[in-house]
């Protein structure tokens, strides 16, 4: 289980737009077709990752909290299947049935989109504004598998929340750390 900090991109970062297949409905979207009209949250994850694992059900809260808010929720998975295949298309359908994800769970064949937001790991999270300008991107909270730390969400939650209510968000903001996408 290897540790992979975020990238850290800089703040202010239009969103890189995309067409991928969602897994959960087979339709193609862009990230027009899904942000939110407060802001939108991209989650690259996957389905193996322990540390996606270990966050999985407060990502399914934040999106069942949010959403209703103007929220968009977007997640992509980037990994090698060749490498990884519990991570394809087929795979990831059945997960996120299993773990009740409604939000579009997108799959990036090519990579493409992981190397233009620069993602690292899974879970990466990518919080924009309205406007597509990146406002936090970071970690959900300290709790990682094993060191005892209950999830809270916290991080994330306090981005959104000061996203959604005009609020200032301090620039010093945490990694996420997880297991490196699998590069092809």
């Amino acid at each position: 289980m290897a540790r992979t900090p975020s990238n850290m991109i800089r703040l202010g970062t239009i969103a890189p737009n995309f067409n991928l297949k969602d897994t959960n409905s087979n339709n193609e979207y862009c990230f027009e077709d899904l942000k939110g009209s407060k802001g939108t949250l991209v989650i690259f994850m996957c389905n193996h990752c322990p540390f996606v694992l270990h966050v999985l059900k407060e990502i399914i809260m934040i999106s069942n909290d949010y959403r209703v808010q103007g929220i968009g929720i977007i997640a992509i998975s980037s990994n090698d299947i060749e490498k990884f295949p519990q991570d394809s298309p087929e795979m990831m359908t059945d997960f996120a049935f299993e773990n009740k994800i409604d939000f579009p769970y997108l799959f990036d064949e090519t990579q493409e989109v992981a190397k233009g937001y620069d993602a690292a790991c899974t879970p990466d999270f990518y919080l924009f504004d309205n406007q597509d300008r990146l406002f936090y991107r970071g970690q959900l909270d300290d709790s990682r598998p094993g060191n005892g730390i209950p999830l809270s969400g916290s991080d994330l939650r306090s981005a959104i929340d000061a996203l959604i209510y005009n609020r200032s968000l301090n620039d010093i903001q945490k990694p996420s750390i997880g297991c490196n996408i699998k590069w092809k």
